[in-house]
């Protein structure tokens, strides 16, 4: 009987560059995982690539083969057991040798490998063995395969096309918002492992009953022997909090596969964030002979039923979630890696990032395809804290090859990732790649949605087709047939990727495209708008972060100029800053002018989105791109690199609260009308809910001079207005503002109280800002008594309309909200904790300021 047993290799690693054999300079590597340029970081070789311009000195880096080695112990090994070498992850193209004989060849980053070398250490008859692996360059190899294969037509968006026939992480040769930064090394756990029998793994498919008053919860679990599994039985465990629900042996399989099923009533549902608790049970199975558990394995799971819903209606054809029955408006963010070195981003980060979505009502995150099928504690934080996932395949911005071999090795990449993911509860959506089908069309790639004929899409110029329309969703049936699979996105049926009735949608005319006015943005979606953006500088202290002389912070500098990848970065963002802002040239409000159009960006689509989900779920969900940085820069995301919101976070957070209130007036294009003024514009007022229940409120309309801070005609009062659950209540869907009647620029200031409690509040304001007198505005913040002892409660008040008061963001200190309008008669608290004796206010702005 032998008993499993697990021995971490992360420490007593060195390393040197392959070719620098002369010199034989091998250096210490702090721990394992890790990647060359943290080693070489460590060992004060490299400086860096995040600060200034050290990116361009770290390309090199790249160009070279890299060699790590350590030496291992002869574990104890009873007989009838054996030992495994297992590597979670190699980053690339890794050559294994154990006591000089090659044990593995791998040249896919998002495989893991388990090799039986039980003879390779007893045969060497010593008790140390020397363990080396050899990293070629990614970028070199990826040149070389493109020459090989000249007939490929090496198309696409970002980064070097040579990239395309390497399975790495796409965004290491460089995206429009991070470096190029090609990592070779162990970037996953390797470990020794000792056993004669273990648990391979453990999987469920779920039933629940249409009252949801029964699961079944058919359980699987696969178990791997060295021996025969006669006298092995097998234990499973099911309990919720600690607590026993059921417990089920059963024999196991000559070919080591065993199931049972546990039958729950009145189960505890997981639901996503902002609808319900997160229940997760814990799952476990244990191998059993005579008596003594050998070996064990557990996970948690969540009962739930999600549903990608696509049927017809007078929009085209919906695409929206539906989780336990009910139908989720499914606001969020796309997900980029964290960090262009994957090895620092430690479980505690993750789950802070998440953490930032949910306190934002984020309800979705989507993982994109040009990183990596993310660390288990990703998911494990979306499962603990209520954030659906939608994955994609790792395939991004590219027609991708298809030869046979490649074919192969996506085949068990897929089979690799799906398996560990399937029992996550959060993920609810496999998505076969990002933008390829774009890249089809815009390099005119053939691709006949008629034709069926498998064979033919090999042939053509298109081959993926065969990745996206047959392995991976052959996969996703085979392995985890209850989470729904989408050949791409953006994709619909088939149809022009750009087709707003069907699919999900990428809408990029904002910032891309055609530059459409951000005003117009909620009138340009589609039926899922699962990409869609606004550049902003990060605060100040994320550009101080790596701007090294002072002489350079300002906006146009050069290495601020480099920390942007974006193509045309310069003529958009001045672009709508002119159209929007009066502008300025000192970086702190330059910084700030940015982050308010992004921010008023997000809001005008979020706001009309969510209102458009209960239009017969015209709009099943918008995630903007982007939630996070992998490097300190300038982009996208509303969060930075060092996890400091923007104010666009803020205002996605209040549309996409539970309850919300909101009032637009239609958009003059006054760039077409020479800024001439409209005569008239019309308006409307609405309120959504996300409650399963009706609720009954009073809502409130002002109309409130921009110079003076006085109303100017009267207020709009709705009461007793009974919210549709889950959709939308329309109020006024013809208001009219008479300019010549009411010639003063002025806003429309809407509130909305439940059970007496204030509980929304929109601000529609006159476009553009640039021509609004946004002096002498009375604003004053004060401080009052804070509930607890590390919080601060500030108070807040204006005599004229303020727009966007935005607090600055500090390390360790959290504020409430941001991003504020305050609005005369309407004083607002935030509570900012963190703070510790001694510690100065937080600085603020606004505009105008």
């Amino acid at each position: 009987m032998t008993l499993f047993s697990k021995q971490s290799l992360s420490s007593n690693w060195e390393f040197r560059q392959a070719d620098d054999s002369a010199s034989n300079d091998w250096l210490p590597v702090p721990s394992i995982p890790s990647v060359v340029h943290q080693d070489l970081i460590a060992n004060g070789r490299l400086s860096d690539p995040f600060i200034g311009f050290n990116e361009l000195h770290a390309e090199w880096v790249g160009e070279k083969a890299w060699i790590y080695k350590t030496v291992i112990q002869t574990p104890e090994t009873p007989a009838g057991a054996k030992a495994y070498l297992v590597f979670d992850g190699l980053d690339t193209f890794a050559t294994v040798h154990l006591n000089g004989k090659v044990i593995l060849e791998s040249d896919n980053m998002f495989l893991s490998h388990r090799i039986d070398v039980t003879n390779n250490l007893l045969e060497a008859g010593t008790q140390e063995h020397s363990l080396e692996i050899h990293f070629d360059s990614a970028l070199l190899r990826a040149r070389e395969i493109q020459k090989h294969y000249p007939n490929h037509k090496w198309v696409g968006f970002n980064g070097e096309m040579a990239r395309l026939g390497v399975r790495k992480s796409q965004y290491h040769w460089g995206w429009d918002w991070g470096p190029v930064l090609m990592t070779a090394g162990i970037w996953k756990d390797v470990r020794l492992e000792v056993y004669s029998t273990r648990v391979a793994d453990l999987w469920t498919e779920l039933e629940l009953s249409h009252d949801h008053q029964l699961a079944r919860i058919k359980t699987y679990a696969k178990i791997e022997s060295s021996n025969a599994l006669n006298g092995h039985i097998s234990v499973f465990g099911l309990s919720l909090d600690g607590n026993e629900i059921d417990q089920q042996s059963a024999p196991i399989g000559s070919d080591g596969s065993v199931a049972v099923t546990f039958k729950v009533k009145q189960p505890k549902l997981w639901w996503p964030n902002g609808y319900g608790e997160q229940t997760l049970y814990q799952l476990s199975v244990k191998v059993v002979e005579n008596g003594t558990e050998i070996h064990q394995l557990s996970k948690k799971i969540g009962i739930r039923t999600a549903e990608v819903i696509q049927q017809p209606d007078k929009h085209g054809k919906s695409f929206f979630f539906r989780i336990n029955g009910v139908d989720v408006f499914c606001g969020g963010s796309c997900w980029i890696p964290a960090d262009n070195f994957l090895t620092r981003i430690s479980a505690e980060k993750y789950r802070n990032w998440i953490k930032l979505m949910v306190a934002g009502n984020q309800v979705m995150i989507r993982v994109w395809g040009g990183g990596i099928y993310e660390h288990d504690a990703f998911y494990d934080a979306c499962d603990d804290l209520g954030v659906l996932v939608w994955q994609d395949f790792m395939f991004g911005c590219g027609n991708y090859p298809a030869w046979p071999a490649m074919l192969e090795s996506i085949k068990q990449e897929a089979i690799d990732n799906v398996k560990r993911l399937r029992h996550h509860p959060s993920i609810a959506l496999y998505a076969g790649n990002n933008e390829d089908y774009q890249v089809q069309e815009q390099s005119g790639l053939t691709y006949n949605y008629e034709d069926k004929n498998r064979e033919h899409w090999l042939k053509t110029d298109f081959p993926a087709r065969y990745i996206y329309e047959h392995i991976l969703p052959s996969i996703v049936r085979e392995y985890s047939p209850s989470v729904f699979y989408h050949p791409g996105s953006p994709w619909g049926d088939g149809k022009i990727t750009s087709d707003p009735t069907v699919g999900d949608l990428h809408q990029w005319n904002v910032w891309h495209g055609t530059q459409e006015k951000y005003q117009i943005f909620g009138s340009i979606g589609g039926r899922f708008n699962s990409e869609f953006g606004m550049e902003a500088f990060p605060h100040l202290e994320t550009i101080e972060h790596f701007v090294e002389d002072k002489k350079d912070l300002f906006p146009q500098s050069h290495v601020i100029d480099f920390h942007n990848k974006a193509d045309g970065h310069e003529r958009r963002i001045a672009t709508y800053l002119v159209e929007n802002l009066r502008t300025a040239t000192d970086l702190e409000t330059y910084i700030y002018l940015t982050q308010v159009v992004q921010e008023e960006t997000m809001m005008f689509g979020y706001r009309t989105w969510r209102r458009q989900f209960g239009d017969e779920r015209h709009c099943g969900g918008a995630l903007l791109w982007q939630l996070d940085d992998c490097w300190p820069t300038i982009s996208w995301a509303i969060v930075d690199y060092f996890l400091r919101p923007k104010p666009a976070y803020y205002a996605m957070a209040r549309i996409l609260a539970p309850v919300a209130v909101g009032v637009q007036r239609e958009h003059h294009d006054w760039s077409i009308s020479h800024a001439r003024p409209a005569k008239k514009s019309k308006f409307e007022l609405w309120a959504v809910s996300s409650l399963q229940k009706e609720a009954v409120a009073l809502i409130e309309l002002r109309f409130i001079s921009v110079d003076t801070g006085l109303e100017v005609r009267e207020r709009i009062v709705h009461d007793n207005v009974r919210l549709v659950p889950n959709g939308t209540t329309n109020l006024i869907l013809d208001g009219v503002i008479d300019h010549a009647a009411y010639p003063e620029p002025h806003i429309l200031a809407t509130r909305m109280w439940i059970d007496g409690k204030l509980v929304a509040r929109d601000v529609d304001w006159p476009q553009p800002f640039k021509y609004l007198d946004f002096s002498d505005r009375g604003l004053e913040v004060r401080e009052k008594e804070g509930a607890a002892a590390d919080e601060k409660v500030l108070g807040i008040s204006a005599r004229k309309p303020v727009k966007c008061l935005v607090f600055e963001e500090r390390e360790g200190v959290t504020v409430s909200d941001s991003a504020l309008d305050i609005i005369p008669g309407d004083d607002q608290t935030v509570k900012v904790s963190g703070l510790k004796a001694g510690d100065k206010s937080l600085r603020y702005k606004y505009l105008g300021q």
